[in-house]
């Protein structure tokens, strides 16, 4: 029974520990540092507080100030004839500290672990009553993976879902002027002398940092509101969004739509859909099994970026956008590029007027994202 669903996820949020996340918008802004500061008050004032993970990098003054904290020690894993070291988590079931303080939110976790990722030790951590305070970079949140490789040139392997930040009780930006992160970099305090000239002639260039900057500055106003109007329902103004992506077997501009959509989702609080229209020439016995490897991954990340996945098998692809925008009551669609595939089908179609003429009929707008 729903009535009976949603009492239980009541029950269960009620039980969560609270989950605070410091978001900066590149190393060395100080999010370690802070969450050093803040264990030391809590400890002050008589919080039971521990250290589950936390990683100082060799940075003197974070280092500094870890005397005087209890630590819980890490467990070792052998991997591939090495032993290596990871968080504690069950040690941390164990000993229920009021808060624990998580360094590394998007570290993947060596190969033999509980958990793929320590983001998954969070929740398991809060799951269990334990309140968490943890730290992210901005470069490591999913639907923002196209963003930063557009900014940065390098695309980020180990992300974070967006819906995990969501799930933030408090997010807060630690933020420095790019000339003072790159004085910082420039006094070794970030990283040892022979690395310092590669980053300033890479990834520290002033330009870089205010776009990471803005991002950051970005993502925290956009939590903070999401978290205002679940909250206070209704003081927003304006209809009620709805999003649907529209993606095709072409992996890396599904992908692209994907987390785009979600990020556009993200700033209205709105919910949102991926819908894949497959038509018989895209049957599963006809087209290639890495195709269909990439779909389902598209699908799952979808999912983890808080987005419904919508299925449909039709004849006209034009057709079945229109058959779900309905159903969905969606208010805006998004789509890949005019040269993306599922585009192409559409403009090919006799019905694309009747497309566009519904389209305009039901205020629903389309979105070509580039």
């Amino acid at each position: 029974m729903p009535e009976v669903q949603h009492f239980l996820d009541l029950i269960r949020q009620s039980r969560r520990g609270k989950f605070k996340i410091y978001i900066g918008m590149s190393a060395g802004v100080g999010k370690t540092f802070r969450m050093l500061q803040e264990a030391h008050t809590l400890l002050r004032n008589g919080v039971d507080v521990k250290i589950g993970y936390i990683e100082t990098h060799n940075r003197k003054e974070t280092h500094d100030l870890l005397p005087g904290l209890p630590v819980i020690p890490r467990s070792s894993i052998f991997y591939k004839g090495k032993e290596l070291e990871e968080m504690d988590v069950q040690a941390i079931l164990n000993l229920r500290p009021e808060v624990v303080i998580v360094d590394e939110l998007a570290h993947t976790n060596v190969e033999g672990s509980k958990n793929e990722k320590r983001w998954q030790d969070v929740l398991e951590i809060l799951n269990a009553g334990i309140n968490v305070v943890s730290a992210v970079n901005i470069q490591h949140i999913e639907s923002l993976n196209e963003a930063v490789k557009e900014i940065t040139g390098v695309e980020v392997t180990e992300r974070v879902p967006d819906n995990v930040l969501q799930m933030a009780d408090e997010v807060v930006n630690i933020d420095l002027t790019a000339d003072e992160l790159i004085t910082r970099l420039r006094e070794g305090k970030i990283y040892t002398n022979d690395k310092i000239q590669t980053a300033l002639t890479n990834f520290f260039q002033s330009e870089k940092i205010l776009q990471l900057r803005e991002l950051a500055l970005k993502e925290v106003a956009s939590q903070v509101e999401g978290k205002i109007e679940r909250e206070l329902p209704g003081i927003g103004n304006g209809r009620s969004e709805r999003f649907l992506a529209c993606i095709s077997s072409n992996h890396s501009i599904a992908r692209m739509v994907i987390r785009k959509t979600a990020r556009l989702a993200a700033y209205y609080n709105s919910r949102w859909y991926v819908l894949y229209v497959q038509t018989p020439r895209e049957a599963g016995d006809r087209i290639g099994l890495a195709e269909q490897r990439h779909l389902i991954n598209n699908f799952k990340l979808a999912t983890e970026l808080g987005g419904e996945v919508v299925r449909l098998e039709h004849r006209n692809i034009a057709k079945g956008i229109i058959e779900v925008a309905e159903q969905k009551k969606v208010t805006t669609i998004c789509i890949g590029k005019p040269h993306l595939s599922i585009w192409n089908v559409i403009l090919n179609t006799a019905v694309f007027n009747q497309l566009l003429t519904k389209l305009a009929a039901a205020d629903i707008d389309v979105v070509i994202l580039s």
